[in-house]
């Protein structure tokens, strides 16, 4: 087992076909199926269920990529580190959905400008599963929202550094009355991403003493704020989300909205981690920061 044979077989393992890894990596598919065939050889087991069109994990296979991903980004965390002249390479980065659509596209386009030379990967996905990702070496910084006291995430596991504040408001339908309690709140569900999302857990934390026995909060689980926001449209649920998302949304203004909260978004590494493209990105993150003069603001971190 080499580096380069782990890189072939991730590349079909992302492409689920040899003729478009061989593509990707700049072979013949030959060598590339030779690869292959020589790790199954190694390992003793099949790493993919071969048929016509495409190339699946199996059950083998996909643990083994786990641990071909975290052995290729360590080589690669490693050989920045130690040639630290200039940013090159990839940074692994991953953000929360609404960081990603509100935050990042300047930062993202300047670092461009100033680096070329380095490849960004983004990958979006709630706190919980990034901070996941962080601790197992698939990503090497993310965007993330960590409420104090948390007690999935324990003290010094992750530097962090805070970046951008958001205010979280309460999304309710078009002409639904304005509130003082959570109680006054007509639909009977909240529209939220998945288990893992911080904003979640704060909505839910909010709205705990919603109803009684009688009309217990229910939760709707979607895949995007497009889908929250519809949701919230069409009467049967209510939201909490950035004001910044809200304010791409058209006609937002048409809804009932209350300011709730302010919620730090920290920029998180794995402690002693420092490739000059996470530094360089870093310092980037900070000049577009939105936190000077805000002392004042509620921090929840």
């Amino acid at each position: 087992m080499d580096l380069a044979s782990l890189a072939v077989f991730r590349a079909v393992a992302r492409e689920q076909s040899v003729t478009r890894a061989a593509e990707l990596l700049g072979r013949v598919p030959s060598n590339v199926t030779t690869r292959i065939q020589q790790l199954e050889a190694e390992i003793g087991v099949p790493l993919f269920q071969r048929d016509k069109k495409r190339m699946d994990l199996t059950t083998e296979g996909a643990t083994y990529l786990d641990y071909a991903e975290r052995l290729l980004n360590l080589a690669d965390e490693a050989q920045q580190t130690v040639n630290p002249l200039a940013p090159l390479g990839v940074l692994r980065l991953g953000s929360m959905e609404s960081t990603a659509a509100t935050r990042l596209p300047m930062p993202l386009a300047a670092f461009n400008m100033r680096w070329p030379q380095v490849t960004i990967d983004l990958s979006t996905a709630p706190t919980r599963q990034l901070i996941d990702a962080l601790l197992a070496h698939q990503i090497d910084c993310a965007l993330i929202a960590v409420p104090e006291g948390e007690w999935w995430l324990a003290p010094n596991v992750l530097d962090k550094v805070p970046v951008f504040r958001e205010e979280l408001v309460l999304l309710l339908p078009p002409g639904h009355p304005e509130i003082q309690h959570s109680q006054e709140i007509k639909p009977r569900a909240l529209a939220a991403f998945a288990p893992g999302c911080t904003y979640r857990m704060l909505a839910e934390e909010w709205a705990m003493d919603f109803g009684s026995k009688r009309t217990a909060l229910r939760i709707q689980e979607v895949g995007s704020y497009h889908a929250m926001v519809a949701c919230t449209a069409a009467g049967s649920c209510f939201s909490i989300l950035p004001r910044s998302v809200l304010d791409l949304v058209p006609d937002a203004a048409r809804f009932t909205i209350k300011p709730l909260m302010r919620v730090d978004t920290w920029v998180a590494s794995r402690p002693g981690f420092g490739t000059p493209a996470f530094k360089e990105f870093r310092e980037l993150l900070l000049e577009c920061s939105n936190l000077e003069g805000t002392n004042d603001a509620v921090r929840v971190t």
